[in-house]
This record gives structure tokens, C-alpha cells and sequence, in this order.
């Protein structure tokens, strides 16, 4: 049976937060801390999952390589960010803006102002 469960998302998850870095090889500028409330993940069939939840991130900038079966969706709640594409060029959102990042997409992410943000992430099991 599939879970069918509504699940909110909000700028103050309950809870404690999963906290991690960019990796060395892959910063930019920074090393910023970066905490993620996991809300959930569904199968959506086909091997594919949903991931859902909340993201917070200092200011920094990395490179980011997505997999071929991979896609996000995010909107800012609060703070600013940018996402460059390998030829340069870029956007940025603030707060109420989203961004969908397409599968196989390459290029960095960049945190102008603490930003958070809650995802949807397609991804392969």
C-alpha cells in the first residue's frame, strides 16, 4: 500500500536537523554548514523516489552534477540563491521565487544570504 499521508513543510521543522558540508573537491568559496529536516520519501514507481523537506544553507558556493534520472524543485523561504549552469550564466531566487533544476544538470550552487528552502527531489532508488 502506497502512503498517501499529507506532510507540511514549514521554514521551523520539528526536530533535529541532518547536517553536512559541500565536499573539499567540490567548493567554490566557504564551506558552509548545511542542515536538512528530511519530511519524506515515496516511491513513485518505475524505480523512482520523491524526497520532500526542508534545507538550510550558509553563504558558499560549490559545484553541483546531477544524475541522469534526477530533478529538483525548490522554493526559497527566506535568504537568496543562485544556480549557475556550466556556461555561465544563472538564476537567482529570494524568497516566495522557486527554481527547478532538470536532470543531468551541471554547474554550482551559490548561497548569497542564509538561505532556506524546501525541495522536491526526483531521484533513481
Amino acid at each position: 500500500m502506497s502512503d498517501i499521508s499529507l506532510h507540511k513543510l514549514s521554514a521551523a521543522m520539528p526536530g533535529a536537523p541532518a547536517i553536512d558540508h559541500p565536499r573539499p573537491e567540490r567548493l567554490l568559496r566557504g564551506n558552509p554548514r548545511r542542515e536538512t529536516w528530511a519530511a519524506s520519501s515515496r516511491p513513485l514507481g518505475q524505480g523512482l523516489t520523491l524526497h520532500q523537506g526542508v534545507w538550510r544553507c550558509e553563504p558558499g558556493h560549490w559545484r553541483i552534477a546531477f544524475g541522469p534520472a534526477q530533478h529538483e524543485l525548490f522554493t526559497v523561504l527566506s535568504g537568496r540563491c543562485r544556480v549557475h549552469d556550466a556556461a555561465g550564466s544563472y538564476q537567482e531566487a529570494g524568497p516566495g521565487e522557486a527554481i527547478s533544476i532538470p536532470p543531468g544538470f551541471e554547474g554550482s550552487f551559490e548561497v548569497l544570504e542564509t538561505v532556506t528552502k524546501t525541495y522536491a527531489i526526483v531521484d533513481r532508488d
